[in-house]
């Protein structure tokens, strides 16, 4: 066993504060809207630190080790165009601030506000099950880590019988998430997730330290050098032969961040939790100061496990790892659990416990999360519109908890079953498109277009499933014999053979491209169908007192007059918009400038670690700063959070029901 006894409670400190601060939040719900919007009563900055926990998670760091250890500091390159349209669309309040004016509190109300009741029932099933399923992974993915890093053996002895490590973790945790759900729905997430993240962050400062201390720079450049020229960990340009993540994978996901804006209904309670549409589009912007920072911090982790795995330094301990790694049956399991494997064998005392810590933090907060969001959209999307008498709120939230069980039952069964095959990232790109291939385009257009149609939407979303769940058949049935019988035609052989080969995010993208074409041809097709926006979004007459804000700046029509400041901005407000704008264009100045110069001048190795070396100590200063930053402003948010809680007056009709477009407390 990797850990001693302050490993141990290190562990254990955390999940105890943790674990009482979810049962404190249990009187606090007393409606639906309090289970499933934390009453509509959360400021930016928590709702920045807490839904970043959420979306880091356990199995996204290891994705994460996975992605930078195959490509090294090259993915940190392409991920500015990505995180860079994030601050964009953030800044612009692009998708987040409408749907907050919408009230809806789950993405498939608005679609019956928008579309349909019919509509939203399908939509909801499409999200349900393709956010199920990918799901299903996480638990395992977690369980996994936590056996490998911590050295723990397959199977502990118990009442005389070996019973199986893997399965007992994968209880223990998803109980707790479970559990964390339970007792206070959205609001126990938002206060968990929120100390946890706070947590997460200074934990990843330290272990920084502690790693420039354990592996000098000389040592990392020579083991990131010996890379093959061109599968490069260090220039951005010579990445033609890594597997999976090459420039395509960064293209398509900058594409899809502009395009897959709040599509994703993972954290969907977050969608419909701010104090009001301002709250909420300030809480994206800080969110995407979070998302560059994080990768920042996480970075240097798996460049010192391929370090310690690749330098002669370290061969002897390496030995050990490397032995463990052959025994591993599944190579992608191998491939996953790479990076914990070394950074148990390398990490001192204490730091092994605070990083254990940080991935029982990340594993719990995307686990109670996943769990609310999936659970409630059941309940919400599909059971509820079937429904001609209302629930009672007792009944509607025993609905909503059995139905959260219910998810974890499944993903617990799916983790132990499922037989992984390709890359975390891939696997999530093709079972996300079963519903995001087309609900980006149904949002987008709703929200933002009236001549997008019910006909249009119900298109869009049936061709970017149906080609998702094509290319989840394609990779898990053997289709030999048919390659074998087109031989004779070796055009359409090598053609066949080529879409075969397509990985999930290859897929992903061709679902998203093709929902876009259908929705915009079945639309001017079919006709508009007279949408009153200005109900639908509560503007001018339509309006709601206690959402008031500033005249709608947010539409596509005004382009660049969409960031424009209203009268809302503080001038708090207006700092962090403008230092947001400095930051956004410097970066794309590096980003484009270093480009071009790199297509005309062949910049050499050397020059790129001393740029690398750098962007690390950017990095620390940055998430040293950002850590203290948001942890004073979101102690002030949680304070004010529960404040409104204790005084606000329920309402038993906001509950999600919408009636002839409108919703039913309205």
């Amino acid at each position: 066993m990797n850990m001693d006894w302050m490993d141990w409670a290190i562990v254990a400190a955390l999940f105890s504060v943790v674990t009482v601060s979810a049962v404190a939040t249990k009187r606090y719900t007393r409606s639906v809207a309090d289970f499933l919007a934390a009453g509509r009563s959360a400021g930016r900055y928590v709702i920045t630190v807490s839904e970043g926990a959420a979306a880091l998670g356990a199995i996204t760091i290891v994705a994460t080790y996975e992605k930078i250890y195959n490509a090294g500091f090259t993915a940190q390159w392409w991920d500015v165009p990505v995180l860079a349209i994030g601050f964009f669309t953030a800044l612009a309040g692009w998708v987040i601030y409408r749907f907050r004016q919408t009230r809806a509190m789950t993405m498939a109300q608005f679609f019956e506000m928008r579309y349909s009741r019919r509509f939203r029932v399908f939509a909801g099933v499409l999200a349900f099950v393709s956010g199920l399923v990918n799901f299903g992974i996480f638990p395992a993915v977690g369980a996994r880590f936590f056996i490998f890093f911590c050295g723990l053996p397959e199977s502990f002895p118990i009442g005389g019988v070996g019973v199986s490590t893997f399965v007992l973790i994968m209880l223990f945790l998803l109980g707790i998430s479970l559990l964390f759900t339970f007792l206070g729905g959205q609001i126990a997430v938002i206060v968990t997730d929120f100390i946890q993240g706070l947590f997460c962050m200074a934990a990843f400062l330290i272990i920084i330290v502690v790693l420039t201390q354990k592996f000098s720079w000389s040592q990392i450049a020579e083991a990131l050098s010996s890379a093959p020229k061109d599968a490069s960990l260090v220039n951005p340009f010579r990445t033609t032969e890594i597997e999976g993540f090459d420039i395509y994978f960064f293209l398509i996901a900058m594409f899809g961040a502009f395009y897959m804006t709040m599509a994703w209904q993972g954290t969907q309670g977050y969608n419909c939790s701010a104090r009001n549409p301002h709250e909420a589009k300030m809480g994206k912007v800080l969110g995407a100061w979070r998302f560059m920072v994080l990768p920042m911090l996480i970075l240097l982790m798996p460049i010192c496990a391929y370090t310690f795995l690749h330098h002669a330094d370290f061969a002897e301990q390496a030995a050990a790892v490397r032995a463990t790694l052959a025994g591993i049956e599944n190579e992608q399991i191998g491939k996953q659990m790479t990076v914990p494997l070394a950074l148990g064998a390398f990490l001192p005392s204490g730091v092994m416990g605070a990083l254990c810590a940080v991935m029982l933090a990340a594993f719990i907060s995307t686990h109670d999360t996943y769990l609310h969001s999936w659970g409630s959209i059941f309940i919400q999307d599909v059971v509820i519109p079937f429904r001609k008498k209302p629930l009672t709120p007792r009944q509607h939230l025993l609905l909503l908890r059995l139905s959260t069980c219910g998810v974890a039952i499944f993903i617990f069964f799916f983790s132990l079953l499922f037989r992984q095959s390709e890359h975390i990232f891939m696997f999530f790109a093709i079972t996300g498109a079963i519903y995001l291939g087309g609900a980006g385009s149904v949002i987008v257009g709703g929200l933002y277009w009236k001549g997008g149609t019910t006909a249009g939407a119900w298109g869009a979303m049936i061709v970017g499933s149906v080609l998702a769940v094509t290319g989840i058949v394609i990779k898990k049935v053997d289709l030999s014999a048919l390659l074998d019988s087109l031989q004779s035609f070796p055009t359409l052989s090598r053609t066949v053979e080529d879409i075969l080969s397509l990985d999930g995010q290859r897929m992903f993208f061709f679902a998203m491209m093709a929902a876009i074409i259908v929705y915009i041809t079945v639309s001017l097709l079919t006709g508009q169908q007279g949408v009153n926006m200005d109900r639908i979004l509560h503007r001018g007459r339509y309006a709601v007192a206690k959402d008031a804000a500033d005249d709608d700046t947010t539409g596509l029509r005004y382009g660049w007059r969409a960031l424009r400041m209203g009268a809302e901005f503080t001038l708090q407000d207006k700092i962090i918009y403008v230092a947001f704008f400095v930051w956004l264009f410097g970066w794309l100045a590096i980003f484009v400038g270093g480009t071009l110069y790199n297509l005309v001048v062949d910049v050499k190795t050397e020059s790129w670690l001393v740029f690398w070396r750098y962007y690390l100590w950017a990095a620390f200063l940055l998430g040293t700063v950002t850590t203290v930053w948001f942890a004073i402003g979101g102690l002030h948010d949680l304070n004010d959070m529960f404040r409104r809680l204790r005084t606000a007056e329920r309402d038993d009709s906001d509950d999600g029901t919408v009636v002839h477009t409108e919703n039913d407390d309205e």
